[in-house]
């Protein structure tokens, strides 16, 4: 309802030591924003991957924000007004619990995009939105 979420991956087919990328390519409903990274105490949007033995979540990467002004609280902080895109890799490990669970076949990766949207009026509880990804182990 606040915004809306296309996502994509890099590649469906995986294998040890490899890395996929998970793309996020998020719109903000009009007059909607988010808070990107910054220096204030707001629900940042975040991707969160629900371990696996098989992988490890690298850092996302964020695009550069804006600063919005609350007029109300004289406030700046970090923002995303208009569409921008969150970069999620994560590498496939080469261990031998790694390699046990892409034997078994086809893997899902699943988690979720955490955020809290405001207009210029109100700030919303903060959303969970589910997400996955279904890949060959190769």
């Amino acid at each position: 309802m606040h915004l809306t979420v296309n996502t994509s991956v890099s590649a469906t087919t995986v294998t040890a030591g490899g890395k996929v990328s998970l793309r996020f390519d998020v719109t903000p409903k009009r007059t909607m924003h988010v808070y990107a990274p910054g220096k204030h105490d707001y629900q940042v949007i975040t991707v969160e991957i629900d371990p696996q033995p098989w992988l490890k979540v690298e850092q996302t990467t964020y695009p550069p924000s804006e600063i919005y002004h609350f007029k109300e609280l004289d406030e700046k902080v970090e923002t995303y007004g208009k569409p921008f895109t969150l970069v999620q890799d994560v590498t496939v490990l080469t261990t031998a619990e790694a390699k046990k669970a892409l034997s078994a076949g086809p893997v899902k990766l699943s988690g979720r995009l955490r955020y809290q949207a405001c207009d210029d009026k109100v700030c919303y509880a903060p959303s969970r939105i589910p997400v996955s990804f279904d890949l060959t182990a190769k």
